[in-house]
């Protein structure tokens, strides 16, 4: 069994999540409405059914999965769905645990079908026994539910086989003991994942790169949440050259468009010191200076 240290490590966050929790974290991930609304969708009608009728019927194993690039909003999206869940189902609120797979895996022989085993079977139904609406986030899932067929033979196949065949256990295990619990994965490289996995998934939503548009509008955002500390930079949002700005960051994913804004700021001690004094002109070098930047590391690296 796990101590207490091994328990917090495996487990992250686990707490109510309200209506009012997380303000504004699913609206800060540029994504298609179609998108949104299919997870948010098929979430609700998992918790929905999965308690009024068997699998048998249903088919629905309580599982969604995100995947697509790093920096893509699929982590941030996950948690803003237990808040946007939470006006829709009995008690108003949403248990939100957040499980850290790379804790799980052991190099030791049998551990990590042991450690999985124990907390997809035990801790999370332990914490979840209320019956009260549970949403866990399994960020970076291909860390344990690893594609079989591809193992290297120098990783301990016999453990990489028993670790994925326990997740696909829990998973079967809790769809029928415990259908208020509803399992969010995130992958950044879907070929990793065992393919019987990804089969038990409701729906596997991609989120993909941001289009010149999404960077225009994920700009846009960033810089009115500034504004409400240096309005001047609301004005800047809405500038003609902001659409420049966003096509020299295509190929970029959303976490570094962000930090465009800061580079930008870092440029000059005078706008370090008053955000408001940055420009169109700033902005468009520091986009240069980034994309150039990542260019060169990619060479670099190949």
């Amino acid at each position: 069994m796990a101590g207490p240290g091994q328990t917090r490590e495996w487990i992250t966050r686990n707490e109510l999540v309200g209506v009012d929790d997380l303000a504004g974290v699913w609206e800060s991930i540029v994504a298609s409405d179609q998108a949104k609304g299919a997870l948010l969708n098929h979430a609700l009608l998992a918790l929905t059914i999965r308690s009024q009728l068997p699998f048998t019927v249903t088919g629905l194993h309580g599982l969604l999965l995100l995947h697509g690039p790093p920096g893509t909003g699929k982590t941030t999206l996950a948690r803003g769905l237990a808040a946007q869940l939470a006006p829709l189902v009995k008690d108003g609120a949403v248990r939100l645990i957040e499980v850290n797979p790379h804790g799980l895996m052991s190099a030791e022989h049998g551990q990590s079908q042991q450690r999985v085993s124990e907390l997809l079977c035990e801790q999370i139904p332990l914490l979840a026994d209320d019956g009260r609406a549970t949403l866990m986030l399994l960020d970076e899932v291909e860390s344990m539910a690893v594609a079989r067929s591809a193992a290297s033979l120098s990783a301990n196949p016999a453990d990489i086989h028993r670790a994925t065949d326990a997740v696909l256990t829990a998973l079967d295990q809790n769809t029928e003991a415990h259908p208020h619990i509803l399992t969010v994965a995130t992958s950044n490289f879907t070929e990793a994942l065992d393919e019987a996995f990804r089969s038990r998934a409701d729906i596997a939503i991609q989120m993909p790169l941001p289009n010149r548009d999404a960077i225009r509008a994920i700009l846009t955002t960033t810089l009115r949440d500034f504004a409400s500390a240096y309005p001047h930079l609301d004005e800047l949002a809405q500038a003609k050259g902001l659409g420049e700005v966003a096509g020299s960051l295509v190929g970029l994913d959303g976490r570094r468009v962000r930090k465009v804004v800061t580079e930008a700021l870092a440029r000059r001690r005078e706008t370090v010191v008053d955000p408001s004094l940055l420009t169109i002109t700033e902005l468009t070098a520091a986009a240069r200076k980034l994309k150039k930047q990542l260019k060169e590391a990619s060479h670099a690296s190949s």
